[in-house]
């Protein structure tokens, strides 16, 4: 990918305050596929980008802040994805906006995004914030991080599920915690907990955690690294059935949660308590 495209990541700006659609940026999903080639025309999975904002505010028509909790819908089939800090900048600009309802807000931002996207971004607000649905839960199914193995490597290596399979047939959910990549362009660290569901021949889980810590040190976005892991299972692995769901921290009121699957729409999962 060409970081010198991305305009505001990793460099200082300002803080517009009055609504700015143009600060939206985005990158086409085809820069980030074609390195594990994945064709966008026959992609392998289904799924979304689920963002979650907790610093979304605008002036009612009298003046009056209003503060509200959003969550965007970014399909896994639009051309491109948004680039996180332009989509902070972004809403920050509504802080000083006067729009007349809620609902003005809402389609305002699926408008914006959608463009941004080049696909049909849906948002869900929760004007009242007491109505947003604060149930947090444990990640599901079984948690590999207790495995005691020893680890002297750092760097990504997908090799780690060579021969991970048995001829056991089974159908489970594992997840771990220990997930960390860094940004692209700046080297931040983003921090996040992977569900797989899949069915199919077991997965040696040793071997699956050693896959999941070798991103700790490997640079792509939240997006790009849930489609590689699930293109590295998909191929090393075999499953008939696979669903990779990550759910990342925030970082400057926004989180991350990209969703992919090869047969199932969603996996009902709770906010997690690190969220």
């Amino acid at each position: 990918m060409k970081t010198e495209e991305i305009t505001l990541l990793g460099k200082n700006t300002g803080y517009v305050q009055h609504y700015a659609p143009e600060l939206l940026e985005s990158l086409p999903r085809t820069r980030g596929r074609n390195e594990i080639k994945i064709k966008s025309d026959s992609l392998p999975f289904s799924g979304f980008d689920l963002w979650t904002g907790f610093e979304l505010s605008w002036l009612n028509d009298k003046g009056k802040p209003v503060v509200a909790i959003a969550e965007f819908f970014i399909p896994a089939t639009s051309q491109n994805l948004i680039e996180s800090k332009s989509f902070k900048l972004y809403l920050n600009s509504f802080n000083q906006t006067k729009f007349a309802t809620s609902d003005v807000v809402t389609s305002t931002l699926e408008r914006d995004l959608s463009s941004a996207a080049n696909g049909s971004v849906k948002v869900k607000l929760y004007a009242n914030i007491a109505q947003y649905p604060v149930l947090t839960s444990a990640l599901p199914g079984k948690c590999i991080d207790s495995l005691d193995i020893e680890v002297d490597d750092y760097c990504f290596n997908p090799e780690h599920l060579k021969h991970s399979i048995s001829d056991e047939i089974v159908s489970e959910i594992l997840s771990s915690n220990l997930l960390k990549s860094n940004c692209l362009v700046t080297n931040q660290p983003d921090w996040g907990s992977i569900i797989i569901k899949y069915e199919g021949r077991k997965i040696n889980r040793e071997k699956l955690l050693r896959y999941i810590i070798s991103f700790r040190t490997h640079n792509e976005f939240h997006e790009q690294c849930v489609e590689r892991i699930f293109c590295d299972i998909k191929n090393y692995c075999n499953p008939e059935k696979l669903t990779v769901f990550a759910r990342y921290t925030r970082r400057g009121g926004l989180d991350i949660n990209p969703f992919r699957s090869n047969f199932e729409e969603a996996l009902p999962v709770n906010r997690l308590v690190r969220q």
